[in-house]
């Protein structure tokens, strides 16, 4: 893989790190700010429908741009509104600098997920994605707890300077690592907005991202609220809330690893093996979470397939968007988000039921049945 691909990496690490960081921060900065904790919630809503709107938005914007400089652009803006965040006592400037980082960041993935299908063979786009998307692993292993420790020893500001200098590399490393000539998406030769939003008219392309915003809702419904299932059902210190997170990442970024050589070649068996072990390990989760030591094991596995299962279906999006040069990476963009939003919020509906705890669980495995059905149901459509 080229190494434009690992500098655009460092970049979703960082801007990773800062999507997943407020779960452990919002009782500090609201008690900080003089707000409620649930009001503080506000916050991660704003980045998540910001993430949302701003993919297609951002890359509409940018299409205009040569990559490289839209790439840096990004990044900056996205620097800006952490050291915003950082310095400031006032709740509703903290509110909008996370719709600004968001909208930042959602730009930045589509045009990266272009950029990255741009720099390989035509046969290749899932090798990529697995690259990038592997920064968004490293932050849940590394760069959430990491976030969650500073927080604690320094205060929730220093987690958003934190993230702000790890920035400055990622921005340099593009700078310097992309070729100047990295294309604009809006070249002579390319094909123009209306061109590539027609695309969305494909039934194979709509098909593909509701599949994958279904897997993923799945993915972040559970991962939200993984914390009262660890201290809860499974009667486990607070401290091993970091341990099953760290787990879970660590099987994201086996999922990820392991999808990304066979998505190119072999997406068919990913999904016809993956989703049917995922909707398993689900219920599984849902049925053992009580015993310590199966929670455990079913954490890492469920990383595992969510990962290689979702990103399977995130690199079909960039291959069915292959005639929209500049927009596919925001239709990939956007299907991730919409799961990221709606499965938190279907997960926490469900916490409201006699479910308890484990409502999310049964969320998520409601989820993934309902993305087999769909795809068998549409089977004729994706086997053209």
């Amino acid at each position: 893989m080229p190494l434009p691909l690992y500098l655009l990496a460092v970049a979703v690490f960082a801007m990773g790190t800062s999507e997943f960081m407020l779960a452990g921060l919002l009782p500090d900065i609201a008690a900080d700010l003089g707000v409620p904790v649930g009001t503080a919630g506000l916050l991660t809503s704003a980045f998540a429908l910001g993430m949302v709107a701003g993919a297609p938005l951002m890359a509409a914007v940018a299409r205009t741009w040569p990559r490289r400089s839209g790439l840096v652009g990004f990044i900056c803006l996205f620097l800006a509104a952490h050291a915003v965040g950082a310095v400031t006592g006032s709740f509703p400037v903290l509110v909008v600098t996370r719709i600004v980082a968001a909208l930042a960041n959602a730009g930045f993935l589509a045009v990266a997920l272009a950029t990255a299908a741009a720099l390989v063979p035509g046969d290749r786009k899932g090798r990529a994605l697995a690259v990038l998307l592997s920064g968004t692993t490293a932050a849940t292993i590394a760069g959430v707890p990491g976030g969650a420790v500073l927080g604690t020893l320094l205060g929730w500001r220093a987690t958003f300077w934190a993230v702000a200098v790890l920035c400055l590399p990622a921005a340099i490393g593009v700078l310097r690592g992309l070729p100047p000539q990295t294309g604009r998406p809006d070249e002579a030769d390319g094909p123009a907005l209306r061109v590539e939003l027609a695309q969305l008219r494909r039934p194979r392309l709509i098909l593909v991202m509701l599949l994958g915003a279904l897997v993923n809702a799945a993915t972040f419904g559970t991962f939200t609220f993984l914390a009262p299932i660890v201290t809860g059902t499974a009667g486990l210190a607070p401290i091993w809330v970091s341990a099953v997170l760290v787990l879970f990442g660590l099987g994201s970024f086996v999922g990820v690893t392991t999808a990304g050589h066979l998505s190119d070649e072999h997406p068919g068996l990913v999904i016809a093996v993956g989703g049917p072990l995922l909707l398993l390990g689900w219920l599984a989760l849902g049925t053992f979470a009580a015993n310590p030591v199966a929670l455990l094991g079913l954490v890492f596995v469920q990383g595992t397939l969510s990962f290689a299962l979702g990103s399977t279906l995130i690199a079909r999006v960039l291959y069915e968007a292959a005639g929209a040069p500049s927009m596919g990476g925001s239709y990939a963009t956007a299907a991730l988000n919409v799961g990221a939003v709606a499965g938190p919020l279907a997960a926490a509906a469900a916490l409201g039921t006699g479910l308890g705890d484990l409502g999310p669980v049964w969320t998520s495995g409601i989820l993934v049945a309902a993305a087999l059905l769909l795809a068998l149901s549409f089977r004729r459509v994706l086997a053209r």
